[in-house]
């Protein structure tokens, strides 16, 4: 597998991250449904999982009659999706890989590629985006969600936050950079490689490899997400998350 720092960081991340990925209520709540119903019916569809952690959203696609991939950089989190998988009697192929070299996995291969919260932290973004469309069918789509960001950055140099509670607002203080720093996730301990990406960055590089721009959402949480938590209901005030879908 090719490494570099973001691998690196990741595979440093193990465990801490399974952990948050399952308790953090954004995902459970939020993203993840989010993602899934923007997905729609995946019966029988070829799916390949980029990025798959610990294994949430292909343990769900496969229940709902998909055939499923899961790729991931972590072998960590690799292992607790394959044990998983295995204990709730669940078919998914999975592989341990850097995105941007998908090697064994064949072209031409997926009706739809899955990238949920993991382009904004892979270091060669461009590579990734090419081997997405490179193990794409023709006519295929790609669901991606990412750090919204315009509202999402380096807290104490780009864009920041001042206030709390509901009344909480976004300071940009450098929509451009920093473009990379190391920081612990949201109520985790070990820190971490982000990256900071324009929407230019994300526009020029998706239509450069080949892929067309379908769909756009901002989502905010409805209102019976938003009383889960006041960091929920910021969220139909701020859009802290972007999902695209695209296609082949």
């Amino acid at each position: 597998m090719k490494q570099d720092n973001s691998t690196k960081s990741w595979n440093n991340l193990g465990e801490e991250w399974i952990e948050l990925a399952q308790t953090g209520e954004s995902r459970m709540a939020f993203i993840m449904p989010y993602m899934l119903n923007l997905m729609g019916d995946v019966s029988g569809k070829t799916i390949l999982d980029l990025g798959c952690g610990e294994g949430g959203y292909s343990r769900e696609l496969c229940k709902q009659n998909a055939i499923v991939t899961s790729v991931d950089c972590s072998e960590i989190a690799i292992e607790y999706s394959v044990a998983e998988a295995r204990r709730q009697g669940l078919t998914i192929q999975h592989f341990i890989r850097n995105s941007n070299d998908l090697y064994e996995i064949e072209d031409n291969s997926f009706d739809v590629v899955l990238s949920s919260m993991m382009l904004m932290d892979c270091e060669d973004f461009e590579g990734t985006v090419k081997e997405i469309v490179r193990v794409l069918k023709p006519g295929g789509k790609v669901y991606v969600s990412v750090l919204h960001p315009c509202f999402n950055g380096n807290h104490q140099q780009g864009i920041g936050r001042q206030g709390a509670g509901i009344e909480r607002e976004v300071v940009v203080k450098n929509y451009f950079a920093p473009t990379e720093w190391e920081a612990p996730l949201y109520k985790g301990s070990i820190p971490v490689l982000w990256h900071h990406r324009t929407l230019e960055d994300y526009v020029k590089t998706f239509v450069k490899c080949g892929l067309a721009i379908v769909d756009l959402h901002e989502p905010r949480t409805t209102d019976e997400q938003a009383k889960i938590s006041v960091p929920m209901a910021w969220l139909q005030k701020i859009p802290l998350y972007l999902y695209w879908v695209l296609k082949k």
